[in-house]
């Protein structure tokens, strides 16, 4: 690869990064019902993404009944982690949400072994109780009461939701193309949630869909296809620790569009868990 096309990969790479990174501050902006807002991220998403398959002439074959209830498998995972995400980003503030999301390689390297024949190993036990630190500082009080905290477990949860759902889809990343696999996550997702349309407030759509619209396309259509574009040109390891910078981005988006100023303990706690990644990321370059 030469060094301009490197580069070229590199800032496309860094630019899905940044655009998946406002998920937390339109999560926590949108004045919608959890639920809702996740349908229509679904249900848009998966125009977006159909449209673009056909474009590129992607083929939306699934091949067999196992592979099918693998994608509703991995469909319900990633809608439990976008709904407790965002009901985390509501509950505390962007920072804490993002944050505690992104214990999710530790949580992801921590139960691999139950779902492949990838052998248990010691140094994920250490990286998993520095993030349980990084949480422990991150946590203004331990109070069940406190939203903060409430906002901090249900961002755990998140990522143990991301997680599963990464593990179920691993072996069928080789099998079909990235796209059409978010294709197919949205397509389920948007199906599963049509009871909340009928039972929750959506009204707000009305004066929320510029920011639901720029959720679905720029965050979840372009920022995740660009993202899986770039494993075709880098490692997994190098993608997670680029990936690792979403919370910053985040942060960023969020102190400038809702002047959310994170505490000196959201950045040390914040330090030790992106540590964890960095670190398990360089590891498995060497495994």
């Amino acid at each position: 690869m030469s060094d301009k096309s490197h580069l070229n990969h590199l800032l496309w790479l860094t630019i899905g990064t940044i655009f998946i990174s406002t998920s937390g501050a339109l999560g926590k902006y949108i004045s919608m019902p959890t639920p809702v807002i996740i349908w229509w991220r679904s249900f848009l998403a998966a125009i977006f993404l159909l449209l673009f398959c056909l474009y590129k002439g992607i083929d939306l074959k699934i091949n067999n009944r196992k592979d099918r209830w693998t994608f509703f498998l991995a469909a319900t995972f990633m809608g439990a982690h976008w709904i407790t995400y965002f009901y985390a980003l509501k509950l505390s503030n962007v920072a804490l949400g993002m944050l505690s999301l992104f214990t999710f390689p530790v949580i992801t390297a921590l139960l691999e072994p139950l779902f492949s024949k990838t052998k248990f190993d010691l140094i994920h036990v250490l990286l998993g109780l520095l993030v349980l630190i990084g949480i422990y500082i991150l946590a203004p009080e331990f109070d069940l009461k406190s939203s903060q905290l409430q906002g901090i477990l249900l961002g755990l949860l998140s990522a143990l939701c991301y997680a599963l759902r990464i593990l179920i889809l691993k072996g069928q990343v080789v099998k079909y193309n990235g796209t059409m696999l978010m294709f197919y996550q949205v397509v389920v997702l948007a199906v599963i949630l049509i009871p909340v349309l009928f039972f929750m407030d959506t009204s707000n759509i009305t004066t929320q869909y510029p920011y639901v619209i720029l959720l679905a396309l720029l965050t979840t259509a372009i920022g995740h296809t660009l993202f899986v574009n770039s494993l075709k040109y880098f490692k997994a390891s190098t993608a997670s620790i680029i990936g690792s910078s979403q919370p910053i981005f985040g942060i960023i988006i969020a102190y400038f569009f809702l002047n959310e100023i994170p505490t000196i303990h959201t950045f040390v706690g914040g330090t030790l868990i992106l540590l964890t990644v960095v670190i398990e990321s360089i590891r498995s370059k060497f495994k």
